[in-house]
């Protein structure tokens, strides 16, 4: 009897829970009545934890993929020529918004449609480099999250690498030419820090992914004593080329955010990307429903994140001062 009674209880619990989830599930989706079409423009890959992490955000917003949105997804594998022809193409699908991940992908979106509403990701500031008017009103048909605006993040990186590696006086920075906001903020941020703090840049232009493997060749050669990457898309196909190049060429190197860390880079500093990108969803669920994005202010990022490699520290030979270790927000053992 009592087992009885035990196998009643289980299957009623078992029908409380999916319950809940198909509960759940229709409270997510209310209001939601269509499916929506939008376009993604990506200048490397599309399929990134960037994305994922997007993709978490519009399902809290009960827009689902597959379900009640579609989306067209074009990448141009690095290499920034194609991506006129391919924001021409989206733009030609008539979504109702336009996806861009970094400011290569927005300034090609932007350049192919005045209408389409254009959210981006992934971009340092919009203002300065003119994709918007201002950060409060943005004007026009595009806005988003910036990754940060000027005003030091750049020198803090040098700064932080420059206490990791303290001989270190001779840093290659990879800088790709067509980045208009690296290149910007380089010349902004990072040569006076690089000035205040006796550092000597040597920069190295990579424009594809295959200029990546030569750069750091002839910084090797160049004698220089570390590494920084402040950030491209191309830096990301795949993740794991300059760590594993940089460590193969016995340079300690700095990157903006810790997926390099995660594949074997020494340090990063820079904002939550992947929260940005989780924010960004409301911006998309917002236009989707209705809003302008004129009338959306630009967000900027609230947490920047120290994280550190160990294992590569070690086999760097590097000891890692207290001071890092101590503000970390992780590190990788």
């Amino acid at each position: 009897m009592m087992l009885v009674d035990a196998a009643r209880m289980a299957g009623a619990l078992l029908a409380i829970a999916s319950g809940l989830v198909v509960s759940a599930s229709s409270v997510v989706a209310q209001g939601i009545d269509r499916v929506a079409h939008i376009g993604l423009l990506c200048l490397s890959r599309c399929d990134t934890p960037a994305f994922d992490a997007l993709r978490g955000g519009l399902r809290s917003s009960g827009w689902i993929e597959g379900r009640n949105l579609k989306i067209e997804f074009r990448a141009a594998d690095g290499h920034i020529d194609r991506l006129p022809d391919l924001a021409q193409e989206l733009v030609n699908l008539k979504p109702e918004l336009i996806m861009a991940f970094n400011p290569q992908a927005t300034r090609a979106a932007k350049d192919a449609t005045a209408t389409i509403p254009i959210v981006f990701l992934a971009v340092a500031d919009p203002v300065g480099i003119g994709l918007v008017d201002s950060l409060a009103r943005p004007g026009g048909n595009v806005t988003g999250l910036a990754t940060l605006v000027p005003g030091g993040l750049m020198g803090k990186g040098l700064e932080l690498l420059a206490q990791m590696v303290p001989k270190a006086s001779r840093i290659a920075v990879l800088l790709n030419p067509s980045n208009e906001v690296s290149n910007r903020l380089f010349s902004l941020d990072a040569q006076p820090a690089a000035r205040q703090l006796g550092l000597e840049l040597h920069v190295f232009r990579v424009r594809a992914p295959e200029d990546i493997g030569p750069a750091i060749d002839a910084a090797s050669q160049a004698k220089v004593h570390a590494l920084w990457a402040p950030g491209d898309p191309i830096f990301h196909n795949p993740v794991q080329r300059i760590p594993e190049l940089a460590a193969r060429a016995g340079l300690p190197a700095m990157y903006l955010t810790r997926e390099f860390v995660q594949a074997g880079g020494l340090m990063s500093y820079g904002p939550d990307l992947l929260d940005l990108n989780r924010r960004a969803a409301s911006y998309v669920d917002k236009i989707l429903r209705g809003a302008k994005p004129s009338d959306l202010p630009v967000e900027q990022p609230t947490r920047f994140h120290l994280v550190i490699n160990l294992k590569t520290a070690r086999a760097l030979k590097i000891q890692v001062p207290q001071s890092l270790l101590v503000r970390a927000d992780e590190v990788i053992e």
